[in-house]
């Protein structure tokens, strides 16, 4: 444990403390108009003439060493009510714009695409992102933790792209009220960023590392205003919803049942960077479906959270903590109970405070008797040196009206959990890290109820070197989190190198070591490891090659089904190990079709055998339909009773884009391992900005024999007004 204190104290103070800002010498000056501009992809108002203009863009990818060759301009001015942006992107090679649809945010290397990013508090953590396709297709999202963008965040703002054989330009409005920011500030931070497949390149205005995403906020150069933007005044916006569901479930044998709902979500902008989300009967059933997969794990999978009013400012919560330890997952707010309404406070307090405070209810469930519950979360955040910051999160999941000794079924009445983390982010981000602790409360066990983790990453554009160490007690339990495992000590070491030669097709390739090991929580002896070598081949048009060695180790320590079938467990005490191989292929992009092709091979649990083969294969009729195929194929080949088990996943995937405000789209999964066949239609209409009309159908079959297990027709009606 000493080795553990030890790395802690390293990272706390492993931190380029008040470096100055990369690229605060890049520029570019936002004036004032009274001109009316008209949002239609053309430069013809005068008040683009008299704007400022930027025109210098920087290679990131292929390689960051030089100016783009891509010409890209860009132009910035504002009024009262909105910030305007108009982005000239020319093009030097024949042939028509790549792009995959006009369904809204798109994947960023598989599109021409322009979009830029705001950091309206220049603390270079947190912002928003928003641009186009080459088509028209809208870009939007919240940016967290220095750069990464959750593209699951949704606004109002208006936006057009116009495209020629030379050029295509485009153009937009984003309202003040939609974003937050710090009232009187007049230097944001900024950076635009530019991808064109036909040449295979990424570019940006403030030059980024090629290891970096271009949204990076440490890279960002400054938008400097005139005089600040307008203070927002009045921000208020309700978006009620109706909602009719016809549902029939064949398992009980029950007639259809129509449903008919009418919900309420309500915005209040507190002040310019902090927001009231208030919600009452909430219904998320136009939401997507999640993606299916063959689960061979000894553990619970992880699905991310899909539902709008979660998403706003998700990081302060949902972030807190690693991937594999996560003390708040809001997905499970819902999960076996309506929630009946609830509210959320969340943003900034000043360029140094963030806050997150949410309490929602869910209602009782006779037929279960789940009892009424209340979920409240607080997180406080606090900025120090040049982009790290301290939180503090404090979690109360609690029954209500609920006595155990005389329930049919046995629910917690309360679980409470408190944490405290350090995140680390140097000024060049080639440093980052945490540190972690938390601490659980249950009726049931008060004492080994901690987490102790901390992680350090460099990350330079020849080296990646990585460490994690994680300890969770038997006892810890996060209710209203993802803490998939319990009682273990691990350390993950990852080592990997680039090496990119000066000419010819591969540009760059190099080796990846990576270790998982795991002791009991006592470290007297490792429970299961697993160590990777893997080599990477990446090209110049984007295709990439990686091939995998890897050995496992497994104790078994609890009881385990390895085809998670419900067959036979595997003996508790049990030790198995096996060695795989590999090998990734990814297409390049830039073609109509693409594919992803992924094979393993090697041994598995019981001296037995695993064969896989991935696969996805992709379509698109430019730019209103594409079509992909995801399949996965499992072959596992084990002793009695077990025996031989093949398993097949497939799911093919058709998205019309019949403009950018009409999709339509039809999910087919196909699902051996649990017996299941889904299929799912959905419409939707953006009638208004973020504003909808939903039709969406929905089945689940039985698959041998091919028997309809339930179904469920829904039309939602939601409309955004504001004040």
């Amino acid at each position: 444990m000493n080795k553990f204190i030890a790395f802690s104290l390293l990272l706390c103070f492993t931190n380029i403390l008040f470096a100055q800002k990369k690229n605060s010498r890049f520029r570019i000056h936002i004036h004032k108009t009274n001109e009316p501009i008209l949002i239609d992809g053309k430069m013809e108002e005068p008040a683009w003439k008299n704007a400022a203009t930027v025109n210098s863009f920087f290679s990131v990818l292929p390689m960051d060493t030089g100016k783009a060759v891509v010409p890209t301009e860009v132009r910035m001015c504002f009024d009262e009510k909105n910030m305007y942006i108009i982005a000239i992107c020319t093009k030097i090679f024949n042939g028509p714009d790549i792009v995959e649809s006009l369904r809204r945010d798109f994947a960023f290397q598989k599109n021409d695409n322009f979009i830029f990013f705001l950091d309206p508090f220049d603390d270079q953590t947190s912002g928003f992102t928003f641009g186009a396709n080459a088509a028209g297709a809208q870009w939007d999202g919240s940016l967290y933790e220095g750069g990464k963008a959750d593209l699951n965040w949704d606004s109002k703002w208006i936006s057009m792209v116009k495209s020629d054989k030379e050029k295509y330009v485009f153009e937009a409005a984003i309202p003040f009220k939609t974003i937050r920011y710090k009232k009187g500030l007049k230097e944001w931070g900024i950076n635009f960023s530019r991808n064109d497949l036909k040449s295979t390149e990424k570019s940006s205005w403030a030059p980024v590392p090629r290891q970096f995403p271009t949204a990076s906020l440490a890279y960002t150069g400054i938008l400097e205003w005139d005089e600040a933007p307008p203070a927002q005044g009045t921000n208020f916006s309700l978006i009620p919803y109706i909602l009719g569901n016809v549902s029939k479930d064949q398992n009980t044998g029950t007639a259809s049942v129509l449903k008919t709902e009418v919900g309420l979500d309500a915005k209040l902008a507190i002040t310019s960077s902090l927001n009231l989300d208030l919600t009452f009967h909430p219904d998320f059933s136009q939401v997507e479906v999640d993606k299916q997969v063959v689960n061979l794990s000894r553990f619970e999978l992880f699905f991310p959270e899909k539902r709008q009013f979660f998403l706003e400012n998700n990081d302060i919560f949902g972030n807190f903590g690693y991937s594999n330890i996560r003390p708040f997952f809001s997905r499970r707010i819902g999960l076996d109970a309506p929630i009946s309404g609830g509210g959320r406070l969340s943003g900034k307090i000043d360029k140094y405070w963030r806050i997150g405070v949410m309490d929602m209810q869910t209602d009782k469930v006779a037929e279960t008797g789940h009892p009424t519950q209340n979920f409240a979360v607080m997180v406080l955040q606090r900025k120090v040196f040049s982009r790290s910051n301290i939180g503090i999160i404090y979690i109360d999941k609690t029954a209500s009206n609920y006595n155990p000794d005389t329930a049919k079924n046995k629910f917690s009445t309360y679980n409470r959990n408190i944490g405290l983390e350090y995140n680390l982010a140097s000024a060049n981000n080639l440093w980052t890290g945490k540190l972690l602790y938390l601490k659980s409360f249950s009726p049931s066990a008060n004492n080994n109820n901690d987490v102790l983790a901390a992680n350090l990453l460099y990350s330079s554009k020849k080296w990646t070197l990585a460490l994690q160490q994680e300890y969770v007690g038997k006892n810890f339990t996060a209710e209203v989190g993802y803490v998939p495992r319990s009682n273990y000590y691990r350390i993950n070491p990852q080592i990997s190198r680039n090496y990119f030669p000066r000419s010819g097709n591969i540009l760059s390739y190099g080796p990846q070591i990576v270790a998982n090991i795991y002791f009991d929580q006592n470290l007297t002896r490792s429970t299961d490891n697993q160590f990777a070598f893997s080599y990477i081949l990446n090209f110049r048009d984007k295709t990439s090659l990686s091939v995998l060695a890897q050995h496992d180790y497994v104790e078994i320590l609890k009881a385990f089904d390895p085809t998670n079938t419900g067959k036979d467990s595997l003996a508790v005490g049990s030790k198995h190990k096996w060695t795989t191989f590999g090998i990734d292929l990814v297409s390049k992009p830039q073609k109509l079709f693409t594919y992803l092709f992924s094979l393993r091979t090697g041994g598995y649990y019981a001296s037995g055998t695993l064969f896989n083969v991935t696969s996805e294969l992709g379509y698109r009729f430019q730019p209103y339909c594409s079509i992909a195929l995801s399949s996965a194929y499992y072959l596992l080949d084990l002793p009695k009773p077990w025996g031989n088990n093949a398993y097949l996943l497939i799911g093919p995937k058709i998205d019309i884009t019949f403009t950018n405000r009409l999709f339509y789209t039809t999910y087919l999964q196909y699902n051996q391992q649990q017996n299941n066949l889904n299929l799912n239609m959905r419409l939707q209409w953006r009638y208004k900005p973020a504003s909808d009309l939903f039709l969406v159908y929905s089945n689940n079959y039985y698959t041998s024999p091919l028997l309809s297990k339930n179904n469920a027709f829904v039309l939602k009606f939601t409309y955004w007004w504001n004040k």
